[in-house]
């Protein structure tokens, strides 16, 4: 890639990246590199960043059903969308106004345990209903665990193997239903991938948001306008990873992204603590752990545990409830077949996805700014490192190059997230 140094901008980032130039090379001489870095992104303000598409600015009012959720971010090509609460009185204040973030994901893996219950109620003889289920759907519907939060799914072996055969009939009835279309958004509240509507003032800093990106969790963050009254971008860990590699060639990205992934200290964790599935286990199982583990993806490893095949994100979940042979087999298919299947049906749709491709890798001695490029060329979240014999050492995500970026300061966010936490049980700031 041609270095953007020495010419106009050639996009709205491209132009972020020269005025963290200008003010990289004004900053005082005796500060580190890192300190350098965070009070250049403190001296410039999120409206900045570029807007999101006007497509991909929606909210969901909370009496909106499961059905009317999965249509608009269905429609819009969307993952996830800010909840607004139709309660709410006109001069509410933003926590108020918001009682969070729902993403498709979450909804699928909370229809897959609705399947569960239900399953179970059959084979055991007992009478589930929907409206039973719907009661139950205020806590979440599922169980206690040992740590206090909700279980989206339940085990695999939970429900005997008669009840697999009733799966895919159930699905296509449940998505039917009358239970589906009147369960309102608002009622799974907390679940499994429910985000607290956190937001950015146009005034905050890049800092702020980079932090609450990396550090906190947060997947996407609402710019407000308080003015307006209005939410008027949303920033996810994909577009700053984007304005990023936009950035390459401009000596302050260099002077962080040339190192080596080594010299970062990423990956950031031991191989024997990667989660991972065998591509001989049941598909289900690798959601379960997504879940319990609280990540959004990990890799499907051959038999001898140590070579990745394949990687199944969270967002794959939704093949599980929309493709008929997935879902027709969804508590049996294995890992392996699992990618097999999905990779047939997005090629006789003609869909373009991850997924289609072989698990991106990377060695430790390559370069953070190579890293960067890859995820951005190939719009995936997750890059798993190998070692000479490809066999799996890690793994780097978007979250971690941005936790690279910037570091906090002591007593940096104050009160920010009062009246946000404490969060429902399964909430991550």
């Amino acid at each position: 890639m041609d270095s953007p140094v020495g010419r106009s901008p050639r996009s709205p980032e491209a132009e972020i990246g020269h005025r963290l130039e200008d003010l990289w090379d004004v900053q005082q001489p005796q500060l580190s590199p890192s300190e350098k870095l965070n009070s250049c992104f403190e001296d410039v303000p999120v409206s900045s960043f570029p807007r999101a598409p006007p497509s991909q600015v929606v909210e969901i009012p909370s009496d909106a059903s499961l059905a009317d959720v999965v249509e608009v971010l269905s429609k819009h090509k969307m993952l996830s969308a800010p909840v607004r609460n139709v309660d709410a009185p006109e001069d509410a204040s933003w926590i108020d106004r918001y009682i969070g973030i729902v993403e498709f994901p979450g909804i699928a893996v909370w229809l897959l345990h609705q399947s569960e219950v239900a399953a179970h109620g059959m084979v055991t003889g007992s009478i589930v209903t929907g409206q039973a289920v719907g009661r139950s759907s205020t806590a979440v519907g599922a169980t206690a665990s040992e740590d206090g939060s909700t279980n989206a799914m339940m085990p695999t072996n939970s429900i005997p193997e008669t009840a697999a055969s009733m799966s895919g009939s159930f699905f296509e009835t449940l998505t039917s239903s009358e239970f589906y279309k009147n369960t309102k958004v608002q009622d799974i509240a907390g679940s499994f991938r429910w985000a607290p509507f956190l937001a950015l003032q146009n005034s905050d800093s890049f800092l702020t948001m980079l932090l609450l990106l990396s550090k906190y969790r947060m997947k996407s963050l609402p710019v407000v306008d308080i003015g307006e009254g209005k939410i008027e971008n949303i920033i996810t860990q994909s577009a700053v990873v984007h304005m990023l590699a936009e950035c390459v060639g401009l000596h302050w990205f260099e002077n962080w992204g040339s190192k080596k992934l080594y010299e970062l200290g990423l990956p950031m964790m031991k191989p024997n603590r990667l989660i991972k599935v065998s591509e001989e286990e049941p598909v289900l199982k690798a959601f379960q752990l997504m879940r319990k583990k609280g990540v959004g993806g990990l890799p499907v490893v051959d038999t001898s545990g140590k070579k990745g095949i394949g990687n199944i994100s969270i967002r794959d979940v939704h093949y599980l409830l929309t493709a008929p042979e997935i879902y027709k087999d969804y508590r049996s298919i294995t890992a392996k077949n699992f990618l097999t299947a999905v990779r047939n049906y997005l090629e006789e749709h003609h869909e373009a996805s991850p997924l289609l491709r072989a698990l991106v890798t990377c060695k430790r001695d390559e370069t953070l700014e190579d890293i960067i490029l890859r995820l951005d060329k190939e719009k995936i979240h997750r890059i798993y490192v190998v070692d000479d014999e490809e066999n799996l050492q890690g793994v780097i995500t978007l979250r971690d190059i941005i936790s690279k970026l910037v570091h906090e300061p002591h007593g940096y966010f104050g009160d920010f997230f009062y009246g946000v936490v404490p969060l429902p049980e399964n909430s991550r700031v």
